[in-house]
Parts: C-alpha cells; sequence; structure tokens
C-alpha cells in the first residue's frame, strides 16, 4: 500500500513540498527519536486530538484503493502540495493585551447566522467510506448548525438528506448528459428544500490520478491485488458494504442498464460530462433556480468578477481538492485579489488544505465569509462514522476558539490582513 506520510513526487517544489510535510510528518521537536512521538490510530475518539490523528485512524480502517481515492491528487501532485503550503506561506501577528474572556466564533452566511465559520465542502462517492455516508455528514451538520453540501456524486437520496431536521442543504452540480438531467436535477433540489444551488465548473474532464488509476485493471474493474487487500479489511466491509456496493442514487435513472454498477456509474458519469459547458450556460442556470447561487471551481479573480455578473451570489475558490489541473494555485492563493475585487458584492468561500483552527482563521482574514472542510470530515467518517464527523468538527472548534485567544482576537469578525504577514 502506497505510504501518505505527505511526502509528494520529486517534480513539486521542494520548498513547497517541505512547508507541507512539515504540517503532517513527525514533529521538528524530536532529535534522534526522542521523545517518541506518534499520531493515534486507535478506536477512541476522545483520544484523537487533531485531523490528523482521524487521518490516520482512517487509513488504518479502510483499503488502500480507498485511500487512494481519499487522499490522491492529480499527476505530479503538486497543487495537493500547494494546497497545503499555501496556508504556511502565511504567518499570523497577534495583537496583545486585548480582552479576549469571550471569544465569538459566529458568522452570517447569506444572512443567517451560523455558530461557526466553515461548512461541509462536496465530496462524491462517499460510500466508499461508510454506507448511508452522506445522511452521516448532514446529520453531524446539523448537530453542528452549518452547511452541508451534498454532491451529484453521492450515494444517498438528495430527498432523504433533505429530510435530516434543521440542516441547511446545498445540492452541488455537476453538468453531465443532456440539459434534460441537469435541468431535471435542479427541479428535484428546489421541490427539496435545498437552500443553494452550487455549480461545478472545473470537472468537465476527469483529472489524471494516476495512483487511484493503478487499483484499477481497467476502468470499473479493481485489480486483483486491491480485491485481496479489501477482503483483509473485515471492519470496512460490514460498516460499508452490509447494505451491498453503494450507488449513485440521484443520478442512476439517466445510466444505461449496463452501466449501473457502482464504479462502471462513475466511469459513466465522468465520460459524458458536458464539455460545451459555458459561461452562457451557468447563466440560464442560473436563471432557472430561484434561490442563491455559487459557482465552484474558480480560480482566476478575472472569473470571479464574471461570476458576479452572471447574477451569482457566491463564488468558491477551489482546485477540486488537487485533482483536476495540477500545478495550479490554490483557492487560498486567489482569495486576497478576488475581494478586492468584488468588495463586499458577493459570497466568497474557500476550500482545499484546510486542516487546522489556524488554517480557517487564514482564510477569515484574507477576505473569506466562511472555508469549506473536504478531506478533514471525511477522515472523520472514515474513521467512526457520524461520531468521526462530529469529532473533527468539534477539534475545529477548539481549535479557533483558542486560536482566537492567542491570537488577541475577540471574534472571527475582527480578523483581517493586520492578523498576517508573509
Amino acid at each position: 500500500m502506497r505510504s501518505f506520510s505527505r511526502e509528494r513526487p520529486s517534480r513539486a517544489d521542494p520548498v513547497e513540498a517541505a512547508a507541507a510535510g512539515a504540517r503532517f510528518d513527525q514533529p521538528t521537536a524530536t532529535e534522534n527519536g526522542a521523545p517518541a512521538r506518534s499520531y493515534y490510530t486507535g478506536r477512541n475518539l476522545t483520544r484523537a486530538r487533531t485531523i490528523e490523528d482521524l487521518r490516520r485512524m482512517a487509513h488504518r480502517r479502510l483499503p488502500a484503493f480507498a485511500v487512494e481515492y481519499l487522499e490522491g491528487g492529480a499527476e505530479e501532485e503538486a497543487t495537493l502540495v500547494r494546497n497545503i503550503a499555501a496556508f504556511a506561506s502565511w504567518r499570523l501577528l497577534p495583537k496583545a493585551l486585548v480582552d479576549v474572556s469571550r471569544r465569538d466564533l459566529s458568522v452570517a452566511l447569506f444572512g443567517r447566522p451560523m455558530p461557526l465559520p466553515f461548512a461541509i465542502a462536496p465530496t462524491g462517492l462517499n460510500g466508499l467510506f461508510r454506507r448511508k455516508a452522506d445522511v452521516l455528514l448532514a446529520r453531524a451538520a446539523a448537530q453542528a448548525g452549518i452547511p452541508f453540501i451534498q454532491s451529484t456524486m453521492s450515494n444517498d437520496r438528495m430527498e432523504e438528506v433533505a429530510a435530516v431536521p434543521n440542516l441547511r442543504h446545498w445540492w452541488q452540480l455537476y453538468v453531465f448528459g443532456p440539459r434534460e438531467i441537469r435541468e431535471a436535477l435542479i427541479a428535484r433540489a428546489e421541490r427539496a428544500g435545498c437552500e443553494a444551488l452550487v455549480v461545478t465548473v472545473d470537472a468537465q474532464f476527469y483529472g489524471d490520478r494516476e495512483w487511484e488509476q493503478r487499483r484499477f485493471a481497467h476502468p470499473g474493474r479493481l485489480t486483483t491485488g486491491s480485491i485481496l487487500d479489501a477482503a483483509l479489511h473485515p471492519r470496512w466491509a460490514l460498516t460499508t458494504l452490509s447494505g451491498g456496493m453503494p450507488s449513485f442514487a440521484n443520478d442512476i435513472n439517466y445510466i444505461p442498464e449496463d452501466r449501473r454498477g457502482f464504479f462502471e456509474s462513475a466511469f459513466w458519469i465522468r465520460a459524458n460530462m458536458d464539455h460545451t459547458l459555458d459561461w452562457a450556460e451557468v447563466a440560464r442556470l442560473r436563471k432557472l433556480w430561484p434561490r442563491k447561487f455559487l459557482i465552484k471551481g474558480i480560480l482566476n479573480a478575472d472569473d470571479v468578477e464574471r461570476t458576479a455578473a452572471i447574477g451569482a451570489d457566491g463564488a468558491i475558490l477551489s482546485n477540486h481538492g488537487g485533482r483536476q489541473l495540477d500545478w495550479t494555485v490554490s483557492g487560498l492563493d486567489v482569495l486576497p485579489e478576488a475581494r478586492r475585487r468584488v468588495g463586499d458584492r458577493m459570497t466568497l468561500l474557500v476550500d482545499g488544505g484546510v486542516r487546522r483552527g489556524t488554517d480557517v482563521l487564514k482564510c477569515l482574514a484574507l477576505g473569506a465569509d466562511a472555508a469549506l472542510l473536504g478531506r478533514a470530515t471525511l477522515y472523520g467518517l472514515a474513521a467512526a462514522g457520524q461520531r468521526g464527523v462530529e469529532r473533527a468538527i468539534d477539534i475545529f472548534r477548539e481549535e479557533i476558539d483558542r486560536d482566537l485567544g492567542l491570537l488577541g482576537a475577540p471574534s472571527v469578525k475582527a480578523l483581517g490582513s493586520a492578523f498576517l504577514t508573509r
């Protein structure tokens, strides 16, 4: 099984790779292995102190092909490295002697308050990690009072997720197949009461995720080694496959009957993404949707302005977790200029590499309205289901609260560029 120590291919920028590795490898406060340090990999969630602990717990439970899907990036994985290194390139400037006896972590998104400055990003194929994964993510989000963005490539019906009490439910749309499919999905999301529609625009071609592809003998069929490895993970099989292989519950009726197996469906949808998708079509989708509308996958300040011009309510600055085009900038890199261009005219969200409370604080200080958590909450999901997601959210809550106090900021609303330096 491939090691995921955050070491990256040699062609990735060595400085950035070192910055990224410093975030996850063995701490630097050791000499010749002393004092002995290691991350927690057991099953007791109370002993998971960091998102990295949850990550190690997830790796222990999952078969190799699922770990590869969860962790891998495109080609040299330089974009994956950049997502981590972008945060490492900013340093915090604490303010002394500020009354921080009370700290306020709350923000507002689209006029609605929420107690934490982050939401759960859309992620697909979550059924590889847990049965009813999207429902579990939604329940944890609802309990925390934060939005959950459900992916077109999710494995639970949007109506079932929408039924989770007190959930701020957003729907993420991949544009594939003829127009009738996207319009039908939009209409369903409206009937389900989704608060927002998020159109992803950076996935019309599937990124070249070479390490993931090595787990397959051919599209839709795992290698014999991957199948044997999966058989050696009975706890994963029991909690993930007890109801059979997952399916793409929201898309299955649009897929040819002979391609409706789990992996076959995914490859079919990837092969039928709409390569003609352009600003005119996204503007047409904007007109079809009566509620909040966001475009995800923007990495260019000019495109942020165009997003505002077609009437979108928000943009998500994202490189798809380093899984699409390699050697791109991170969403964090684009954020300051994007905010300068649009001012307060629209909501800006950022994802990619958010693993610590200080990462969230940096997003907010650079102009984001909130951060999005992708892999961080999936580590909790894979490690321990809904309780693991709740633990991931709690870790961020604890870190943000403590870090605000140490930074000398009584609330996340007080954050700004004065708290940061390169």
